[in-house]
């Protein structure tokens, strides 16, 4: 056992529960008392630590004991908050494949995404696989400029699902529905994984967050992309006799 530190006067210094010292060496934390700090699960601080992520002491008796500076260094980490998808065992594949159970579950699609053929749908599933492969990315980049770069690749991508949608054409409101259903099967399978892995409040919650914010950003660039190519695709249309360029009904 690590022996608590003693004061001046001969007696043992005060601690905070679950906290225990070593003169010279400063405080040590049970896994319990590191994980509260933390805001994270057990489960995951000894993830951490088997990962390398943070060094633990261990007692004769097997009991993890943790560094009170080094906990507190782990506090400004955005992986704290936001643990990696390989960290929860998730895959672009996995989540691609939530995304299809999701659709096949799907009853009821707007008139014009009915009325799609396999080959007119081709493409849309082709950006959705890059938009959740993006995100995926985006979700287990570790610097800021890795991050930006994920979700400039997901508005990209959902750039071109508008493009693709505009020159079907669907309407801009029915792009938007398709768009949204795949919100919920990737929120869903996430939240799925957090209980799998008995995360913490505080990291499902940055988990869930961080991904629904990424999605937010991506509907404008989807709009952007479907009203461009509509209005590149209407600009393009000859005038009539009177030099007025003729309405396409399916684009109004």
């Amino acid at each position: 056992m690590i022996p608590a530190a003693v004061n001046a006067g001969g007696g043992r210094a005060a601690v905070a529960p679950g906290t225990q010292q070593i003169a010279g060496r400063g405080e040590w934390l049970s896994i319990h008392a590191a994980s509260l700090l933390l805001g994270v699960s057990t489960a995951t601080l000894r993830r951490w630590c088997d990962a390398g992520d943070i060094n633990a002491f261990v007692t004769p008796g097997g009991h993890r004991r943790f560094d009170r500076s080094a906990v507190l260094d782990l506090i400004p980490s955005a992986r704290r908050l936001r643990p990696t998808m390989a960290h929860l065992g998730e895959t672009t594949d996995g989540m691609t494949r939530a995304y299809r159970r999701e659709v096949r579950r799907s009853v009821t699609w707007p008139a014009s995404i009915e009325a799609l053929t396999s080959a007119d749908r081709a493409p849309f599933r082709a950006c959705g696989r890059l938009l959740v492969a993006a995100l995926v990315e985006y979700l287990d980049a570790t610097s800021s400029r890795d991050s930006a770069e994920r979700l400039a690749s997901a508005e990209c991508a959902a750039a071109a699902f508008g493009r693709v949608a505009a020159g079907v054409p669907i309407p801009l409101s029915d792009t938007v529905a398709l768009f949204l259903r795949f919100r919920a099967p990737f929120l869903h399978e996430l939240g799925a994984a957090a209980r799998r892995e008995s995360l913490g409040a505080a990291e499902a919650t940055g988990l869930l967050e961080a991904a629904s914010d990424a999605i937010d950003r991506l509907l404008p660039a989807l709009v952007a992309g479907c009203e461009g190519a509509s209005e590149q695709a209407r600009s393009s249309v000859p005038a009539g006799r009177n030099g007025a360029r003729p309405i396409r009904p399916e684009l109004v």
